[in-house]
């Protein structure tokens, strides 16, 4: 298996970083995350994944 370091980062919706969710090396396979947004109001943030030559961000809505 390839080990590749992995990057997971919260933005606000401005592109401003809120929280590194993780910064590891890992191995291929699923991975289970989760972000304690508690202290973020309710909007629309960013959730951007960095492992190795992938790259992929996503739109999420935080609902109180």
């Amino acid at each position: 298996p390839e080990l590749v370091l992995t990057t997971i980062t919260a933005y606000n919706i401005n592109g401003r970083e809120l929280e590194t969710l993780t910064n590891e090396v890992l191995s291929i396979g699923n991975y289970s995350i989760n972000w304690n947004a508690s202290s973020y109001p309710s909007g629309v943030y960013l959730i951007r994944m960095d492992s190795g030559e992938f790259i992929e961000t996503q739109k999420v809505a935080l609902v109180k």
